[in-house]
């Protein structure tokens, strides 16, 4: 039996005292009080995009806590409902949630409290939708307010998509809710577009904030397999926690099949770590188990399938590794911002080899009654194409990703520290497309095209290498005029580059058990020279030792004005320390020299400087611009 908080009534209308008594936070972020605002006041339907643990749960629980009758609350998972009633209950906020768990006396219960007005939020999963008795129970309620959570399920193009999420458009129509509101943690302007279609929400006010996430340090690879990805994943687990025995913080490895994680368990385990499988597979006690086990700090890693993750709610994860790539950027962008909630320095780590690929194409093309529907496969295919294209990316990541979810008003302008920002630190600007790089495309291309979807990826960067192997010959290879086009550059290079051609749309692969590489109709007019090259070729594999004689021999970057550099650096760690981030969150020492270069006195000169994006402008460019003008009048 469900036993009720007392809860006192709420005689005022002031938010942020609900929000400190009831809540016990401090204060709202900005987007938190623009959307409650809006449902609140007008126009009542309301779209909320923010990342996971960016604080959505709270757009919806307060507005339930000050209005009258009941929110129902749409939501995937139980282990979420769980949570967030047992959080609220504590707070005094008489919440249940209704699942097939659940005893028949128990649902009863929490069913008789939700239809005389003692809840204030009722949970439950969208394929409860399905029965006529509940909706009709539903409209014998007081239903003040309807959230869905996790909206992008209800989107083809959502990396999780959900069938029964369908139904929610049709039982806000019968309901007719006052007021509506829908979250998600990840949503393209596309799935944004479905959301508001399929549930009428034309007119709804949207609230896109909070992708931003530079205490994040990303990184891809290209991996040559298993072996090379199992190295890579220990040396970033050992990076970021320390020993194995006494690691400072935890972590996440997702790998793609429920074998996978399994056999990286083991691997972790052999290495000292104390860690475990989870995946979808596994009895629910044993994956409550690992939860519990992880939330309490028992547990330093778990290896795990895209099944772990939601509702877990701590701090400390160090790092995110991908041994495989998942299916999307926004489930990539969603699991790998479960690492440094706290604010503090993290990683995120994506591995991808060419039987990843492969794998993922054999995927798009399944569902769990057998071959998927050609448009599903198509579409699963082309989410993880943008996956490849962020893998192949020649530009800061984070700007990426915040420019594929459209959120344009926290570009940074360059984060300073993922794997590419400190690589263009050290190379220097990207060199625009030109007709060498156009050539080598062309090769590629070619060499692809002559295969004839006889070989794999591997096997066609042999042909175009010029390497005399059993495949080569076997496919005849070694006789066609493509053989040896990219001699002059090493396996792992062509690879990178067939990559990036299937990235780009030039190439596809065949949605066969062994995929293979084909031209496809664009490839083939760049091929023919039809059309623009707009591709940064790859770089070929520095050897370590090259690469510390060239570090050790590299000119230091000075500023002709040392004085307002150093006032910058301290103005800099004054707000790092009062934000609690990572120093390089507020601006890379590249942008302090910059600034102090460009002595910028307003902000549009501000954010013409490499490093200062809008966000950062927006954020942090009144301090900076304070230390400008205070350096340049004790000059007058």
């Amino acid at each position: 039996m469900l036993v009720l908080q007392p809860i006192l009534p709420l005689v005022t209308t002031d938010l942020d005292e609900v929000l400190r008594t009831r809540f016990q936070l401090p204060a709202f972020r900005p987007w938190q009080r623009e959307a409650i605002d809006a449902l609140l006041e007008g126009p009542r339907r309301v779209l909320v995009v923010a990342p996971t643990g960016g604080g959505k749960s709270l757009t919806y629980q307060l507005p339930a806590a000050v209005l009258p009758g009941v929110t129902l609350v749409i939501s995937p998972l139980i282990a979420l409902m769980e949570d967030q009633v047992r959080a609220l209950n504590a707070r005094g906020i008489p919440a249940a949630f209704l699942a097939s768990t659940l005893g028949p006396d128990e649902r009863r219960a929490r069913i008789r409290d939700a239809h005389e007005g003692r809840l204030k939020l009722l949970y439950c999963a969208p394929e409860r939708l399905a029965s006529e008795w509940f909706l009709e129970f539903l409209a014998s309620c007081e239903v003040s307010m309807v959230a869905i959570d996790e909206a992008h399920c209800i989107s083809h193009w959502g990396h999780d998509f959900r069938p029964d999420y369908l139904r929610i458009g049709e039982v806000l129509a019968r309901l007719k809710p006052e007021r509506v509101l829908a979250c998600t943690a990840t949503a393209t302007p596309r799935v944004r577009e479905e959301i508001r279609k399929r549930l009428n929400l034309d007119g709804a006010h949207e609230v896109l904030r909070g992708f931003a996430r530079p205490n994040l340090h990303l990184e891809a690879f290209s991996v040559d397999g298993p072996k090379e990805a199992r190295t890579k994943v220990m040396k970033a687990l050992e990076q970021a926690l320390g020993s194995a025995r006494a690691p400072t913080g935890t972590a996440i490895v997702y790998c793609a099949t429920r074998r996978g994680t399994e056999q990286m368990a083991a691997d972790l385990i052999k290495a000292g770590f104390n860690a475990a499988a989870y995946h979808a597979g596994l009895d629910s006690s044993v994956r409550a188990r690992v939860n519990a086990r992880f939330a309490d700090g028992e547990l330093a890693v778990v290896a795990a399938t895209n099944a772990f993750g939601m509702g877990i709610d701590r701090a400390d994860v160090r790092v995110v590794v991908h041994a495989q790539p998942p299916a999307s950027l926004e489930a990539y962008y969603q699991e790998v911002g479960r690492a440094g909630r706290d604010g503090n320095d993290a990683h995120g780590v994506l591995l991808c080899s060419s039987s990843d690929v492969q794998l993922r194409r054999r995927l798009c093309e399944s569902s769990i009654d057998g071959p998927a529907p050609p448009e599903a496969a198509a579409r699963a295919w082309g989410l993880f194409r943008e996956l490849l294209r962020y893998l192949d990316a020649r530009t800061c990541r984070h700007d990426f990703i915040l420019r594929y979810f459209g959120d344009e008003r926290e570009i940074l302008g360059g984060c300073g520290h993922c794997d590419v920002c400190e690589a263009l630190d050290d190379e220097g600007d990207l060199e625009e497309a030109s007709e060498d790089v156009a050539i080598e495309v062309r090769k590629a291309l070619a060499g692809v095209a002559r295969a004839k979807q006889r070989a794999g990826m591997v096997a066609v960067a042999d042909m175009l290498r010029g390497d005399r192997t059993a495949r080569t010959e076997k496919f005849g290879f070694d006789q066609l005029s493509t053989f040896g086009l990219l001699s002059h550059r090493s396996q792992a290079w062509i690879v990178a580059l067939l990559r990036a051609l299937l990235a780009a749309g030039w190439v596809d692969l065949t949605p066969t058990e062994h995929p293979v590489p084909f031209v496809t109709e664009p490839g083939w007019k760049i091929m023919k020279g039809d059309g623009a090259v707009r591709l940064r070729l790859p770089s070929e594999p520095t050897p370590k030792r090259e690469r510390r004689e060239r570090k050790s021999k590299a000119t230091p970057r000075t500023s002709s004005d040392p004085g307002l550099y150093e006032a910058l650096r301290l103005h800099r760690g004054e707000v790092a320390r009062d934000r609690r981030v990572p120093a390089y969150v507020i601006a890379p020492d590249a942008t302090l020299l910059a600034i102090a270069e460009q002595k910028p006195r307003s902000e549009d000169a501000l954010l013409a400087v490499p490093g200062m994006g809008p966000y950062r402008v927006e954020t942090y460019g009144d301090g900076f611009l304070d230390v400008v003008r205070r350096h340049l009048d004790a000059r007058v």
